[in-house]
């Protein structure tokens, strides 16, 4: 069964690009018109949404140098070595809503010091896996289509990352202790 997903999934990807342009020119849609037209609409929205992601660049730099982070992770701390997590993917925990790019390296690095397979590697990984970036999403998506009042998307999304965070260890210290 695994051998046979692995080969339809190898062939997925291709079959869909060659199959969108056959079956929009069998449609008589004018394919390379139409694409350049989105491409047109995909610049403008790309230039507007700029502005927020300098915001949110800012944003993220003032929380790390700013010693808010480690205050924050400190506050949390006696908590979890209590509770027997490991206290290293605490600030993934923290980044992750923050920034894909810096929770990605963050888990990277507690990969490579710890392994794949230890706890906090499959810990770290199942995190990545169970939340999203949440003030990316809110600055980018809702900063593209002009829409300012955030704050109930913002605590859903927030409290959904604790959720994902919280379910990742307790799932992961249950299934691999």
């Amino acid at each position: 069964m695994f051998e046979w997903f692995t080969r339809v999934s190898a062939w997925l990807i291709p079959a869909i690009i060659v199959f969108i342009p056959l079956y929009a020119a069998f449609r008589k849609v004018p394919v390379y018109e139409t694409f350049v037209e989105g491409a047109k609409d995909g610049f403008g929205t790309a230039i507007n949404i700029i502005p927020s992601l300098v915001g949110m660049m800012v944003a993220i730099s003032m929380f790390r140098a700013s010693g808010a982070m480690d205050l924050m992770l400190g506050a949390v701390r006696p908590l979890f070595d209590w509770l027997s997590i490991p206290t290293e993917v605490l600030p993934l925990g923290i980044l992750r809503p923050l920034t894909g790019a810096g929770s990605l390296a963050f888990t990277a690095d507690l990969i490579a010091t710890h392994g794949p397979d230890s706890m906090i590697g499959r810990i770290a990984s199942t995190i990545q896996g169970s939340t999203d970036t949440t003030l990316y999403v809110l600055t980018v998506y809702f900063g593209a289509i002009g829409i300012r009042k955030t704050k109930y998307a913002l605590k859903v999304g927030l409290f959904s990352d604790l959720v994902g965070f919280l379910a990742a260890i307790m799932i992961c210290m249950y299934i691999f202790k």
